[in-house]
């Protein structure tokens, strides 16, 4: 297709109108003609569906993308190290929600409230607050700034891939950890489906089941960050979430990600998992999965002290060394505006951080799998974890070093290398030496 006629189809979608004149430029001479914008955010629904539309935004700029997605873990490391240094590799970072504050407080992206406030670069109808508030609010800096736009705001729930197992067993989908051991042990195995799976990355999937027990990461985040790893409760919880894993889940369960998860349960490989409304949503998929018909979902389960379910948001932002700001400012509200996030949504992207998408009959209508509206139980999620005031503990700079030392540690109980009293025991005394090392005073 010639620009001419792409710049057409675009203008019949109001595409073309969002990018500001200064983006734009002449027809004859496109404001960033030969800039290349260097753009990565770790793999996912929602980059994949703008990698479609990337022509359009070459087409309207000028600019050429190179879109990188690798695995979060992958992309995680590659992220900090490069933003640490200051480099010029990226132009766009997806910042992630446990190094929000780690990355924006240290000075590694850039403040976008600038780029937001002039006309010449942010259309008057792009609609900073059409984003949810809590959404913004982790990526705001102690100087009060605005350092990313959120593109993803997941809510962790519960879904079940066969939930026709468990209602051939005579049982509800679980609301509680005692219900859920129950399920599990009356369907692990039938019709060679494992019972449980969850993303290996355990300081995300964890963390409800330790709170949910009494216990947290630490004593009073982000005041006082001595870490509680080793408590009772840590370690009833550790030992309860170890066993799903050990007992119900397939075999090589500690090695899963969140996408091979997800695959497993759209294959009915296995059955209930704790996950963010980004994949389970995927289950309702008539393209990709097999399992359509049987999926059921609810709320994150609950433990003896209450239901705690997990939020985390991922945004994109600027790394403060990059050479092109300007355009990958551009780049960002094109991708995060109102069009191009509602042709996501009606693509089937299952979590937009716009209300306005989350309010639209596209958006509902897609969430409403089986009879269960997804986008309602994240929205309560999503409050929840807003007003409860237990999600402080993830965006406190040295939750990285924490979150790695609880991946280790439920790792060595669920394959059975240690007791969950010594594995805590371990992670808490590396933790205390890893916070002392960043100059933490516990």
């Amino acid at each position: 297709m010639q620009r001419r006629d792409l710049l057409k189809a675009m203008a019949a979608f109001g595409v073309y109108a969002m990018v500001p004149a200064i983006a734009r430029g002449a027809d004859s001479a496109r404001k960033y003609e030969g800039v290349t914008l260097n753009v990565s955010t770790f793999s996912a629904a929602w980059p994949a569906l703008i990698r479609r539309s990337l022509p359009e935004f070459e087409a309207l700029t000028g600019a050429k993308v190179q879109l990188d997605t690798p695995s979060f873990p992958v992309y995680n490391q590659r992220a900090d190290l490069e933003l640490s240094t200051q480099g010029s590799a990226y132009d766009v970072v997806s910042v992630t929600f446990i190094y929000t504050s780690r990355w924006i407080n240290a000075g590694w992206l850039t403040p976008l409230d600038e780029f937001i406030a002039n006309p010449n670069l942010t259309p008057g109808d792009w609609d900073l607050k059409d984003f949810l508030p809590g959404t913004l609010a982790p990526e705001t800096g102690r100087d009060g700034k605005l350092y990313g736009i959120p593109w993803v705001v997941e809510a962790m729930l519960a879904g079940a891939s066969r939930y026709d197992l468990i209602q051939q067993a005579g049982l509800a989908f679980p609301q509680t950890t005692d219900d859920l051991l129950t399920v599990l042990r009356a369907i692990n195995k039938k019709e060679r489906v494992a019972g449980y799976i969850t993303d290996n990355h355990y300081g995300w999937t964890f963390i409800p089941y330790l709170q949910g027990f009494g216990g947290n990461v630490f004593h009073s985040a982000p005041d006082d960050l001595f870490p509680t790893l080793d408590t009772p409760e840590a370690v009833a919880a550790a030992d309860y979430f170890a066993n799903l894993i050990r007992e119900f889940g397939p075999n090589g369960g500690i090695t899963y990600s969140a996408d091979q998860a997800l695959q497993a349960l759209k294959q009915g490989r296995v059955n209930f998992t704790d996950a963010s409304q980004t994949y389970l949503a995927q289950l309702g998929d008539p393209a990709t999965s097999r399992t359509l018909k049987t999926a059921h979902f609810g709320p994150m389960v609950g433990g003896p002290k209450g239901r705690f379910p997990g939020m985390a948001v991922h945004a994109l932002g600027i790394p403060a060394g990059s050479k092109n700001k300007e355009a990958a400012w551009a780049f960002i509200q094109w991708a995060l505006s109102k069009p191009l996030t509602q042709r996501a949504v009606q693509a089937g992207y299952g979590s937009p951080t716009r209300r306005s998408d989350i309010d639209s009959a596209a958006y509902r209508s897609k969430q409403v799998i089986n009879g269960v509206d997804l986008a309602q139980l994240s929205l309560d999620a999503i409050e929840q974890a807003g007003k409860g005031g237990y999600m402080k503990y993830r965006t406190v700079d040295v939750y990285p070093q924490v979150d790695q030392q609880l991946n280790k540690a439920i790792a060595l109980i669920a394959s059975g290398q240690m007791p969950a009293k010594q594995a805590m025991a371990q992670a808490q005394a590396g933790t205390i030496a890893d916070l002392k090392r960043a100059g933490v005073k516990i």
